[in-house]
């Protein structure tokens, strides 16, 4: 069967190209094109967890001198107990008279007198517990009452007042100390008793909210050699040697008491403001916490956060549930005790100016908990991704000149290291896609370009969240996402954990999104930066790899991961690969000197054992650069020498490599050139026993070249002496309907090879039936279209079989069962 004349005429085509009669549009021909064109995909970048919780993680750039601390003292008398007393709203007016001066004995009388020295320690505790007992006649700070019992020894009781104090414990173990303290509560025949040690009933608790005078009465035991002899100083510093042990069960009991209290206040509706005792109240909480014991700690913490403080007792109380939950031995008592509740409630009702410090270690606390696996679903179900969303856009409002905002900076770290561990669990994505985090994020971003703690963070928020298809998308449509990546590239360029997030990230949204590709390609300088930055990291590697041979010497192991800077090339040529499938975008690549040459660069310098991942996507992205055949290309400029770089993964022991290779090959094949360096290193061989792989892809690339090699009259004979017309036929047998462009590639092969044979037997030799018979089978449409498939794949499959395989086969199938003695020479153009 004669061929049409415009098919002699035909210029050749790339291998790949469907042989259609109508003309593909560049559109068609890159959505038609198989195993030619492609993206690459590569691992997110593995960011460790940081050993300890801290404000400030270990990699952070910000100073100890400039930022709030992480490790503090906290007391009694870090709360405010003037804060909680309630405004009169009456000024007072100043006295009229004046003070006398006593210059005399007789003068004593007077109304105001001169202090006088200090009189002996005993007398001071005399003095000291006379007072305090008659302030507390009157005062509900008598709830509390501690009975200190001396050693056996000693068979004393102390009866004055000690001031509260404890040995400063890092550790904040259980076994806690605390100064003796005894306070005295008047108790009348109606007065109810609170004992610790007792079960403590709703109904008591409420009995004593009510007013009546109670008393919670607890041991303090010490060792021996610890406790003071009364009459000696009743000062004991907190590095002294004389310690107060506090037994495991007061503290338990404590504990208990307080639950008790919580529930009673709840069930009362008397948390908040509105209580009338509220500041008699907190003053007892504020001076528990001078027991340093975490569970005690947290039950305390709880109390005051229901009780709505504010100003320096918010600040103090938000520091100590950040000094529990800092403790990751504490995670189970803090979700068990619901401490995340009071937080949120913090968080959903300060107000940012006023409460930024507080917030920040309240927002530290909820970034502790996010690192507990069995915390996050909790948090995701009590809107705290929601929450945190709306910190960061009142964070996001306030300028750069606001004196605020420096300070904000600190909390907006806190909040990003939240998001990031929140971003692995699937509902809190969901719920951070609605909430339009993406744009947030990039304001956020962009504000705070100079702040690389808050950019690191971010960027591995969008990181972790770009590499799900429905996120990437919401950041595809933020249009100055590219302007800002590109800014933070340029400025933090040697930043190697700060731009390999963000290239992966210009991965991910190139991947998939051809609007993407074009709109990033189009920013100013966008391919420069990425090359400038290639540049960076390829002198970075080759100075590592000089260092690493001088020291380790010839012959050591490879790593067995990418380097960091091999790490960020990887990423970077994932960028150049995904943008060369924009039909336009990557012609202009193709022409880039710049671009090709830095990959031409990766196939010189690093051998597939030293980096794989980098080696191969650098054969990738020259594969589909050597697509688009422009006068202007520079993959054709240097189309022999990528050839001969090829031939060094070509014969490596690496399956994926040596793939790689030949689809460049398949299309480098077109230029004679090409083709002579194939048949004189003998490159055909490695094409023709690649057919036995029983692969797909491998044998549609090795298939190929081969088809490409048979264009050239003169190269037809390698075919049958190296028996390739038996595993082309093979192939044909083995893969069939299975894959109707292989198949009609392998037709083409054949229709090509059998130009210049006379008959069907000197050209196919003892495949010649065989070949008959299975052209045959494979063109009878109702016995190949009849396969298990649903209607869209059959109608897909129907297509391929009529536009592709059937018109070669038939073509092939005419040919061999001609009766003429001579077979047309119309060879088939390059596929």
């Amino acid at each position: 069967m004669q061929a049409s004349k415009s098919e002699n005429t035909k210029k050749a085509e790339p291998f790949y190209w469907l042989s259609v009669a109508k003309q593909k549009t560049c559109s068609e021909i890159i959505n038609e094109a198989r195993n030619v064109l492609r993206t690459v995909e590569t691992r997110r970048p593995f960011t460790p967890t940081d050993g300890q919780r801290k404000l400030f993680g270990s990699g952070s750039l910000r100073g100890p001198q400039n930022r709030p601390p992480s490790v503090f003292s906290l007391h009694a008398s870090s709360f405010d107990l003037t804060e909680s007393r309630p405004v009169s709203g009456v000024r007072l007016s100043p006295l009229d008279h004046k003070p006398i001066l006593i210059t005399s004995a007789k003068d004593e009388d007077s109304t105001v007198f001169l202090p006088k020295p200090p009189a002996e320690a005993a007398e001071v505790r005399k003095v000291s517990t006379a007072r305090a007992c008659l302030c507390r006649t009157a005062s509900l700070g008598s709830i509390f009452s501690a009975k200190v019992v001396l050693p056996d020894q000693n068979k004393e009781k102390l009866d004055s007042e000690e001031p509260a104090m404890m040995m400063n414990n890092p550790g904040r173990s259980n076994n806690n100390y605390l100064a003796e303290q005894r306070l005295y509560t008047p108790v009348n025949d109606k007065s109810r008793q609170l004992i610790c040690n007792d079960r403590i009933s709703v109904s008591e608790s409420e009995d004593f909210m009510e007013g009546t005078s109670g008393k919670f009465s607890f041991q303090l035991r010490g060792e021996s050699d610890q406790m003071k002899k009364p009459g000696t100083n009743s000062s004991w510093p907190r590095s002294s040697g004389w310690k107060r042990r506090v037994t495991e069960d007061n503290i338990e009991n404590l504990c208990l008491a307080c639950t008790k209290l919580y529930q009673a206040l709840n069930e009362g509706n008397m948390l908040g403001k509105q209580f009338k005792r509220r500041s008699e109240l907190l003053k007892i909480l504020y001076k528990l916490v001078d027991i340093d014991s975490d569970p005690l700690c947290l039950k305390l913490a709880k109390i005051i956060l229901a009780m709505k403080v504010d100003g320096k007792n918010l600040l103090s109380v938000c520091k100590l549930a950040f000094k529990i939950c800092r403790n990751e031995k504490n995670d189970y008592i803090v979700q068990n005790d619901r401490l995340l509740d009071c937080l949120l409630e913090v968080l959903r009702n300060e107000d940012l100016h006023k409460s930024d410090e507080a917030l920040l270690y309240c927002v530290g606390a909820i970034k502790f908990m996010s690192g507990n696996a069995g915390l996050l679903n909790e948090m995701v179900n009590k809107g705290a991704v929601e929450m945190l969303l709306q910190l960061m856009k009142q964070i996001n409002n306030v300028k750069e000149n606001d004196t605020y905002f420096s300070n904000l900076g600190h909390l907006l770290v806190q909040l990003t290291a939240t998001l990031r561990n929140l971003a692995d669990l699937p509902p809190a994505r969901c719920r951070l896609i609605c909430s339009g985090a993406a744009s947030e994020l990039c304001v956020a971003l962009e504000q705070r370009v100079n702040d690389q703690d808050v950019c690191t963070y971010i960027v591995r928020i969008l990181s972790k969240l770009s590499s799900y298809n429905d996120f990437c998308a919401a950041l595809a449509d933020c249009s100055r996402c590219y302007t800002l990546f590109l800014a933070l590239l340029n400025k933090h360029q040697k930043q190697q954990d700060l731009v390999i997030r963000i290239v992966f990230i210009l991965g991910n949204l190139t991947a998939k999104n051809n609007q993407a590709r074009e709109q990033f390609f189009k920013e100013k300088e966008s391919v420069n930066t990425l090359t400038s930055l290639f540049q960076t990291y390829y002198e970075l590697d080759l100075n590592a790899q000089t260092w690493y041979h001088d020291r380790e010497g010839k012959g050591k192991k490879h790593l067995k991961h990418p380097s960091e800077a091999e790490d960020v090339m990887i990423k970077l040529i994932r960028v150049l690969a995904n943008l060369s499938i924009h039909p336009s975008v990557g012609a202009t690549l193709a022409a880039a000197h710049r671009v090709v040459e830095l990959l031409v660069t990766v196939l010189e310098y690093k051998s597939i054992d030293d980096c794989e991942e980098l080696v191969i996507n650098a054969a990738t992205t020259i594969n589909n650069l050597s697509y688009y055949q422009v006068e202007s290309s520079v993959v054709q400029d240097k189309k022999l020498h990528i050839a001969e770089m090829l031939l060094k993964l070509l014969m490596s022991d690496n399956m994926d490599g040596v793939v790689e290779a030949v689809r460049v090959f398949g299309n480098l094949s077109q230029y004679h050139e090409v083709c002579d360096f194939i048949m004189q290193k003998k490159i055909y061989k490695f094409m023709i026993a690649l057919l036995d792989s029983k692969n797909h892809d491998v044998c549609f690339s090795a298939c190929g070249v081969l088809l490409n090699l048979t264009v050239d009259k003169n190269k037809g004979a390698f075919l049958m002496e190296e028996g390739g017309i038996g595993k082309l036929v093979d192939c044909l047998q083995d893969f069939g309907p299975a894959d109707w462009q292989l198949s009609c590639l392998i037709c083409k092969t054949l229709w090509n090879y059998s130009e210049n044979f006379t008959s069907a037997a000197s050209c196919f030799g003892g495949d010649t039936d065989t070949l008959l018979v299975l052209l045959t089978s494979l063109l009878d449409e109702k016995l190949v279209l009849d396969c298990s498939l649903d209607r869209e794949g059959r109608d897909s499959h129907k297509l391929h079989w009529e536009r592709e395989f059937k018109p070669v086969a038939e073509k092939l199938l005419d040919r061999i069962q001609s009766h003429h003695s001579f077979l047309p020479a119309v060879p088939i153009t390059p596929f």
